[in-house]
């Protein structure tokens, strides 16, 4: 039985309720009315959104493009980018919606990235993408010279003639674009600039001879970088070599005197036989010269001995008086055409008194045995008063003015 006093209060708690639905509009506005033995529905929980680049589909993708993906609304638990069961090394940003690689991209590959995100509710879901790098038509690897006839060794010390040389695998077209990515460090720090001589050789140089003592190091990061035609950077490379004692000598071709300093101090005075002059003509009617290229030269070999031959330019008739092929001891070669201080005990008379070789600069076996151990590679042997010009493409870097350079 339901006392009087139970229906006034059941009365007042509905007379309550319908106040409260009536005239409350902000609260009716906000709450969600079911008829009793119903349940409200829940609000949905928004999608989680993944934001991928390089974009899917993407093609020729640059390898040094960074793989970056993000999420709004949402939570990433793991990204992986592979390609052809390789993994390419990332890192999460600091509030875990966003991801970076740090590891590089390969050349021609299909990279697939595959996202696992959580929304709001903790439900995780994947997102997959695909893109693929660009395909060079060739890819060129670079290496350093001492000279076109011997590499660059690493850690090495060479006179103060030496120039930087870099040798491209491939031509290069971009040659503008390719030297941002070429940098020579010194120390001391000293002011020099890149030449190209050809399409896939440049040299680096400063205004005037290394001081001795400098440290140079180079790198090159190529990787990446369109060359041009299709062709790309290769792998990145590096090099370091230190300057000598300042090793000079000056030959001479009125005086037939060859004067060799070190460090500023003459040590020497040689008596040299050089090239006689005049020309002949070649096998194939090019003409061939006999004087000895003016201008500055370096070291570019050592060797205890080698054979010499006219057949190399050309006279190859043994009856010819220029003819010969002999092996020559204690040589050091200066120019790419076959120029070389080297011994000729056969010649001493002439040695001080007329020039006779040739082309090469002829010494007696005192001082050529002397010049043959205290010359380097990168040392300098610098000929003058000859009509004949020394070129860059001869091997010599100095013998362009360096307002030309």
């Amino acid at each position: 039985m339901i006392t009087r006093r139970k229906l006034i209060g059941t009365g007042l708690g509905v007379t309550a309720g319908l106040v409260t639905a009536g005239c409350n509009d902000k609260a009716a506005s906000s709450a969600a009315w079911s008829q009793p033995g119903q349940v409200a529905a829940e609000e949905p929980v928004p999608e989680a959104t993944v934001a991928v680049t390089p974009a899917a589909g993407a093609k020729r993708v640059s390898p040094l493009d960074p793989v970056v993906v993000s999420v709004q609304g949402g939570t990433l638990k793991d990204v992986s980018v592979t390609s052809g069961g390789r993994t390419v090394a990332g890192e999460a940003g600091a509030e875990d919606n966003s991801w970076r690689s740090t590891g590089r991209l390969a050349y021609g590959r299909t990279y697939t990235v595959t996202a696992s995100v959580a929304d709001a509710s903790g439900a995780v879901t994947q997102h997959k993408s695909t893109f693929s790098t660009v395909k060079p038509a060739g890819v060129a690897s670079v290496t350093f010279q001492a000279n076109a006839l011997t590499a660059l060794r690493s850690g090495g010390t060479y006179g103060v003639g030496q120039v930087v040389m870099v040798n491209f695998a491939k031509s290069v077209k971009n040659r503008a674009e390719a030297e941002k990515s070429m940098v020579v460090q010194t120390t001391p720090a000293v002011e020099g600039r890149w030449r190209w001589i050809d399409g896939r050789n440049a040299h680096w140089r400063p205004a005037k001879y290394w001081t001795p003592g400098t440290k140079v190091s180079v790198r090159v990061d190529l990787f990446g970088q369109d060359l041009g035609k299709g062709v790309y950077g290769g792998t990145s490379a590096s090099t370091n070599f230190t300057i000598g004692p300042s090793r000079i000598a000056i030959a001479d071709a009125r005086s037939h005197r060859m004067k060799v300093y070190i460090d500023g101090r003459m040590v020497r005075d040689i008596p040299v036989s050089m090239g006689k002059g005049g020309t002949a003509v070649g096998a194939s009617g090019q003409t061939v010269s006999y004087w000895t290229r003016s201008g500055p030269h370096v070291v570019m070999t050592r060797e205890p001995s080698h054979r010499m031959t006219s057949s190399s330019y050309g006279i190859v008739d043994r009856k010819d008086p220029n003819y010969y092929d002999e092996v020559i001891k204690l040589c050091l070669r200066i120019s790419y055409s076959g120029e070389f201080v080297h011994l000729a005990d056969w010649n001493i008379g002439a040695h001080g008194n007329r020039n006779t070789s040739h082309g090469c600069i002829n010494v007696g076996p005192a001082h050529a045995r002397w010049f043959y151990e205290t010359f380097r590679l990168g040392d300098v042997v610098d000929v003058r008063n000859t009509p004949r010009q020394m070129a860059v493409s001869d091997g010599s870097a100095w013998a362009v003015p360096w307002d030309k350079w």
